[in-house]
């Protein structure tokens, strides 16, 4: 076998044996690619059952001058985790990545609106066009539930329940959960189901997508994240934003308002609250503010 038939092997494992979603297998597919191409160039033959830590210490370092610590230390866990699979299945019997340690990198803490600035960019569509009504739906669903941009665009009217208060969110990995969806982002998803989306001609495997193009297709997350930047660039946002943006901006304010950690964790999907933890970070006022409220020692 050579490297390409191993990363099929691998990237079956990833779909198949850990569920995960074909974006996070191409990722992880990526990283190996690259180190293929660095060996190509460097006219190195060699298998990936021989390869040793000398030559991936190499490749790294090549990297190091193309790429951030951040994505240095991705590409060093993707390979990890080829390597650690081809272990597993006896490929081999180690890893070269071993001690290869990722570089520091922090933890970047992510960017953030306020409530006055997600109202500028809502108010800054234009209603007077068919997506516009669709446009607001969908920001207020963003905003109000905390989806990912995966999640908004394979939403199904299958999924909503709104007599009970919730939407059904299918996540990463193909994990469902059950996000709470308040009376505003209700109300605008209904103006857009019964005054636009009626009047499309929906193409038939996209008949129970709720957010959907003006040819009747399921919105891809590219035109997603082109609608918020040119909202952006309308009021003259001088921040760069992401449908990703949002979900931060939802979890922040939650949590600025009193909501306990992992309430918030289980709204977002988050597997692991250390994960969630980090919006404990975005806001030392507000630490302050629940140490003087409820610590016993908070007056003298």
């Amino acid at each position: 076998m050579n490297w390409s038939s191993y990363i099929k092997s691998y990237q079956s494992y990833l779909k198949i044996e850990r569920g995960l979603s074909k974006n996070t297998i191409e990722n992880y597919s990526f990283d190996i690619e690259r180190l293929c191409l660095f060996l190509s160039e460097n006219k190195i033959d060699i298998s990936p059952l021989k390869i040793e830590e000398e030559i991936i210490q190499q490749f790294i370092y090549a990297v190091s001058s193309q790429v951030n610590p951040r994505s240095q230390a991705r590409i060093i866990s993707g390979l990890k985790s080829f390597f650690g699979y081809l272990i597993f299945e006896d490929f081999r019997l180690d890893n070269p990545l071993e001690l290869i340690e990722s570089p520091k990198t922090g933890r970047k803490l992510p960017d953030t609106l306020s409530i006055d600035e997600i109202d500028l960019l809502i108010k800054a569509i234009d209603l007077t066009s068919n997506e516009g009504e669709r446009n607001r739906a969908m920001l207020e669903t963003l905003y109000g539930c905390g989806l990912r941009v995966s999640e908004l665009v394979s939403l199904k009217i299958s999924d909503l329940f709104f007599e009970e208060g919730f939407i059904k969110v299918t996540g990463k990995g193909n994990k469902q959960r059950f996000v709470p969806i308040g009376i505003v982002a209700q109300k605008y998803i209904q103006i857009y189901k019964s005054t636009i989306r009626i009047h499309l001609n929906v193409k038939k495997e996209h008949g129970d997508v709720l957010f959907l193009n003006r040819r009747g297709s399921q919105l891809t997350r590219a035109m997603v994240f082109t609608i918020i930047k040119d909202l952006a660039v309308k009021i003259e946002l001088h921040k760069k934003i992401s449908p990703h943006t949002f979900r931060h901006s939802f979890a922040t304010h939650l949590l600025q308002n009193g909501a306990d950690l992992r309430s918030i964790q289980l709204m977002l999907g988050h597997e692991s609250i250390t994960t969630t933890e980090i919006y404990l970070h975005l806001d030392r006022k507000f630490l302050t503010e629940v140490i003087n409220t409820f610590h016993p020692r908070k007056s003298s």
